[in-house]
């Protein structure tokens, strides 16, 4: 890979592991919040379904516009809009404003992968796309991992309250917004009239919509078991019985996250390597179906092998993204890729936006996860449909 992308790559990587964080910081203070406002699991279940609706319907519209004005200008929107939005949940006096912020960072926080994933695949080859993939997404897994580690060191000491961990997450997203400003993109859409002109008349490759939309709907019941794992996480592993005397239960909760999402890491980078051109279809309807004995451990664990169910179904389902993302730059031309990143990941975190909604409406927590065990089952089944039409196709 050439160095001039590699470094393209990071930057944007960093990006990914900002948007993760801004993600997962309702996670880590969710029952802070609870406890603040006085509300219940319902209602705090409701909030992550407000951050991720907008999440993932904006994606639509941000594709288009990527497509039309560059991925360069929209991440630069994407982290001025969250830094934004960070300052107005940190100053939030009351349940509804604090709503609404939190719809509001999820429609800015949008713009990343759509903006992001059709640079990479523009930058790349298909020999290099898996590895530049594998490290995009290493760093979102780091990132997701980094917003319980940032929050259980800010909650160490007892004194800190859950709004100031907004105004932390604005430092590094300040940073790299200040590389991003500096970074040098060569594949951006043409933007004169004359240019769209031109692009508009050149010849349009197909798309086999069957397997697109058949591989989409799969990813979005993927992204209902994600959502859904990631929003209650710390609660989970708040039942392992191992937080030692004197540490405080938010801080501990936050750390064993931490250490599952590192896992989820390690399983970026294992699909980083082992993506294959000629095997992306197999390789997604394994990994897709083998979400579902973890989440059958999970419902049955107790004590300290949650941790240990947790760190499996982490390294495993993460293991679908660069797969999945290959899969959709293998499916859609170039000058359209934008929005159908944009559409996939409306469908993914769109739908996956009502599990933290749905799933915390399920009290008991042993029914919750074999209802999840149970979607992933479903989306590992319509990925298999993809793969044997791709091989009638052929």
């Amino acid at each position: 890979m050439p160095t001039h992308t590699f470094r393209l790559v990071l930057i944007v990587s960093c990006a990914h592991a900002m948007v993760h964080m801004f993600e997962h910081a309702l996670p880590a203070v969710e029952q802070m919040i609870g406890d603040d406002f006085g509300v219940s699991k319902t209602q705090t279940g409701a909030l992550g379904t407000a951050w991720r609706l907008p999440f993932g319907l904006g994606a639509l519209l941000a594709g288009f516009l990527t497509d039309r004005f560059g991925s360069k200008r929209m991440l630069l929107i994407y982290l001025l809009g969250c830094m934004a939005t960070s300052i107005g949940v940190w100053w939030a006096p009351s349940w509804s404003i604090l709503f609404l912020m939190m719809l509001s960072m999820g429609t800015f926080a949008s713009i990343y992968h759509p903006a992001a994933l059709s640079l990479l695949s523009r930058e790349t080859t298909p020999e290099t796309r898996g590895k530049a993939l594998g490290w995009h997404g290493i760093f979102g897994s780091l990132g997701i991992a980094l917003a319980p580690f940032l929050a259980s060191l800010v909650f160490a000491s007892g004194t800190i309250g859950w709004q100031d961990y907004y105004l932390v997450l604005m430092i590094p997203a300040a940073v790299i917004t200040v590389l991003l400003l500096k970074l040098k993109v060569t594949s951006e859409p043409p933007r004169t009239h004359a240019q769209r002109t031109l692009a508009k008349e050149a010849p349009k490759e197909p798309i086999p919509w069957q397997r697109f939309l058949i591989l989409v709907a799969a990813g979005a019941l993927s992204g209902f078991v994600y959502a859904s794992f990631l929003h209650f996480l710390p609660r989970y592993l708040d039942q392992t019985g191992m937080r030692p005397e004197g540490w405080s239960a938010a801080s501990f909760r936050n750390s064993l996250a931490t250490v599952t999402l590192l896992c989820a890491a390690v399983g970026q980078g294992i699909a980083g390597r082992i993506a294959d051109p000629e095997k992306l279809h197999r390789q997604l309807s394994v990994i897709l179906l083998l979400n579902v004995p973890p989440l059958v451990w999970m419902a049955f664990a107790d004590g300290p092998s949650r941790l240990l169910a947790t760190c499996s179904l982490a390294l495993i389902h993460f293991m679908n993204q660069p797969i999945y993302n290959s899969l959709i730059a293998e499916l859609i031309p170039s000058s359209r890729r934008s929005t159908g990143y944009g559409f996939s990941n409306l469908m993914c975190f769109g739908i996956g936006a009502f599990g933290p909604g749905l799933t915390g409406m399920i009290l008991e927590e042993q029914a919750m996860y074999l209802s999840l065990a149970g979607v992933a089952a479903a989306s590992g089944v319509m990925s298999l449909f993809v793969w044997r039409t791709r091989a009638q196709t052929t």
